[in-house]
């Protein structure tokens, strides 16, 4: 039994088992460290995020966004909150749905706190941090007017409208009678592109042959009249009976 307690087998089977156990513990060393220097630089991320340090290229970032304008939207009940000055705790309000504003600075950039200052087309003014921007972007925050089209169509119809009334304005006619084609209103002796001049097209014409070669025409308008053309001049108007 001696001789194989004193064997060379035992004596390398021994320090294999060794070499092992010491690199297991190694091992467990190195992957302790990492452990704890990727919790330190967590906590640092963390810490320098809560205090609102930013870095120079995320402040640089944050800055294209000044002289752009959004607008504000409602979502879920949820409207958009904006900070009445520079600070964490600093009263707040919340802002219209469908108003438009503008960053027009970046403020704190210095300081633990940073913030766009904004101002709303009523001229009131907020402030909104770049985290709660992000946040509410494309939720409360949109970057295209929601209302651009009914805007363009009400721009274009009161266009329309502007040049209605100068042309009636232009014509020469007596200011009883340019008055009353003002409110939608036709005498009778208009000529057919008088009429659409102060109406609009119809939405239906009926054409009848009449006796002694008098063509008569018949325009229907949405609100129910009917106005009735011999060659080509408004003889009368048989209004809708309510």
């Amino acid at each position: 039994m001696r001789r194989v307690a004193n064997g060379p087998w035992f004596t390398e089977l021994f320090w294999i088992v060794s070499d092992r156990a010491m690199s297991k513990i190694y091992t467990t060393k190195c992957l302790c460290a990492a452990a704890i220097v990727f919790s330190l630089t967590c906590a640092a991320y963390s810490s320098g995020r809560a205090s609102g340090q930013y870095t120079p290229r995320q402040l640089e970032a944050f800055a294209e966004r000044i002289g752009h304008t959004y607008w504000t939207a409602s979502a879920d009940n949820h409207d958009l909150t904006v900070l009445s000055a520079p600070a964490p705790n600093a009263s707040s309000f919340r802002a219209p749905a469908d108003a438009a504003f503008e960053i027009t600075q970046l403020v704190g950039q210095k300081t633990q706190h940073v913030f766009y200052k904004v101002k709303f087309t009523s001229g009131k003014e907020g402030f909104i941090s770049p985290d709660n921007f992000l946040e509410e972007l494309n939720v409360t925050i949109l970057t295209v007017d929601p209302k651009a089209d009914e805007k363009r169509e009400a721009a274009a119809a009161a266009e329309e409208e502007n040049n209605r009334v100068e042309w009636i304005r232009s014509q020469p006619w007596s200011q009883a009678v340019k008055d009353a084609a003002i409110k939608k209103q036709v005498v009778s002796g208009m000529k057919t592109n008088e009429v659409k001049k102060v109406l609009g097209n119809p939405t239906r014409v009926s054409r009848i042959k009449g006796p002694q070669a008098i063509s008569e025409e018949q325009w229907f308008y949405p609100n129910g009249n009917v106005l009735v053309f011999n060659n080509g001049l408004l003889s009368r108007v048989e209004r809708k009976r309510e």
